[in-house]
């Protein structure tokens, strides 16, 4: 294992673990004070501002308003959306508050499909994002901006996702002929995807796309490395879509076993009777004075965890990790676990983060990883993990592919694209937050 550890590339590496570049944010929307979640600390967001604001218009700036939003199909987006018949008539009729009421709604519409998407919440299943671009980018800020400028379109087109997969996606859908619906729809919804994430997904980060077991080391949106993963089964261990920050990387970790293993399966009667069996598989239990029984398995080859996991403190209690049973990575199909991300080659990424987070050098963790012993190695630069759910996106290759629905969240994302836009859409899911605990192989 050390020499496979000690020849991974990196002259990468160096290059990443480079102070991060300003981030690229649409002139008209300056970030302001920061919100209080770890999340949003890392990228600098602003407090949230209203969004309900009347200005006053000028013909030629409406004008330009109309021609965007007459040419919004492009994006995956609906003109019948955007009042583009009541526009050119206000338009017609003269300057004046019907103008300036109707050109601020038209507006205000825009930026929030274009920067928020335009499935309610509603619709996006085990959806647990708060997307802070509509903290980073008030719309009011944006249409006064826009009108003081003048460059209405270059505004309103400034909020599109960086992503290249988002101009894939166009591209694809510029190229469907109308006749393919289904294929257009679905070019649609995972447009509207990217537009759930906030549109600079920051310098380096991690992603996931759950349909396609996949995981991406990602900089500058150019993918360094991937990994094959182990995803939740369908139902209500499926792995849910989040976007949260790795706190620290631990190598060697111990597994706390949950109580439906330890008294639903009998785990923990079987190890207090048979304390060898429990020491050959790295079994400790305890019984405390009231009769609870608690069960840690130790660190070791053996460990359901592996050698090492990727905390990013969540409700879920999702997070990255290796696993014992690395036979499964050569299945097709690998929605096999109870919601967590199981990575192929977990040591390498351990490695990788615990470099790039600044936590250790390239020797230091290889140190720690042959060890054998628990070891947190904290992460201090940002490092994002994104858990996405795309049916149409670019593969680790970079070639446009469909992906299997394996939870059935296309449709009501389709159903909700063909829908009626819904006005003044929530930006949290009031969907249960299911708790992952049994995230291991059969004891």
């Amino acid at each position: 294992m050390q020499t496979l550890l000690r020849t991974l590339p990196l002259t990468a590496l160096a290059a990443l673990a480079m102070p991060a570049a300003a981030q690229d944010t649409p002139a008209a929307a300056p970030v302001a004070a920061p919100v209080s979640t770890e999340f949003a600390e890392a990228f600098g967001l602003a407090s949230p501002t209203s969004t309900a604001v009347t200005m006053q218009w000028r013909a030629e700036q409406a004008e330009a308003l109309l021609r965007f939003a007459e040419g919004i199909a492009a994006e995956g987006l609906d003109p019948a959306d955007y009042r583009t018949a009541e526009l050119s008539a206000a338009i017609a009729a003269g300057e004046g508050p019907q103008l300036d009421s109707l050109a601020s709604e038209v507006f205000t519409w825009l930026v929030e499909d274009l920067r928020d998407g335009r499935t309610p919440m509603e619709a996006r299943r085990q959806w647990f994002v708060v997307d802070p671009d509509a903290d980073r980018y008030p719309t009011g800020k944006l249409l006064a901006d826009a009108l003081a400028s003048g460059d209405i379109e270059g505004t309103l087109a400034a909020l599109h996702p960086t992503h290249p997969d988002y101009a894939a996606l166009r591209d694809e859908l510029a190229a469907t002929p109308a006749s393919n619906s289904k294929r257009r729809q679905l070019v649609r919804a995972n447009m509207d995807r990217w537009r759930w994430l906030q549109r600079d997904m920051g310098v380096q980060y991690l992603l996931t796309n759950v349909p396609e077991y996949q995981l991406r080391l990602t900089v500058d949106n150019k993918i360094i490395r991937s990994y094959r993963t182990i995803v939740g089964k369908p139902g209500r261990t499926a792995t849910p879509q989040m976007a949260e920050m790795v706190s620290s990387v631990v190598f060697n970790p111990t597994w706390t076993v949950p109580q439906s293993i330890v008294k639903g399966e009998g785990l923990g009667a079987r190890v207090l009777n048979n304390p060898a069996w429990g020491r050959a598989n790295g079994y400790r239990a305890t019984k405390a004075a009231n009769g609870f029984v608690t069960v840690v398995q130790q660190p070791g080859p053996g460990n359901s965890l592996g050698m090492m996991k990727l905390d990013m403190p969540n409700p879920h209690a999702i997070f990255l990790h290796d696993t014992p049973q690395r036979g499964l990575f050569a299945q097709d199909q690998r929605a096999l676990s109870h919601g967590c991300v199981r990575t192929e080659r977990a040591l390498e990424l351990a490695i990788t983060v615990a470099i790039l987070g600044q936590g250790a050098t390239r020797d230091k963790a290889v140190e720690i990883a042959q060890s054998g012993k628990y070891t947190r190695v904290p992460v201090e630069k940002a490092m994002p993990v994104y858990i996405t759910y795309f049916t149409m996106a670019r593969d680790i290759d970079g070639a446009l592919r469909t992906f299997d629905d394996i939870y059935g969240r296309d449709a009501p994302v389709l159903a909700a694209l063909k829908a009626p836009r819904v006005s003044n859409r929530a930006r949290e899911t009031e969907e249960e937050v299911i708790e992952i605990v049994d995230d291991l192989q059969t004891i």
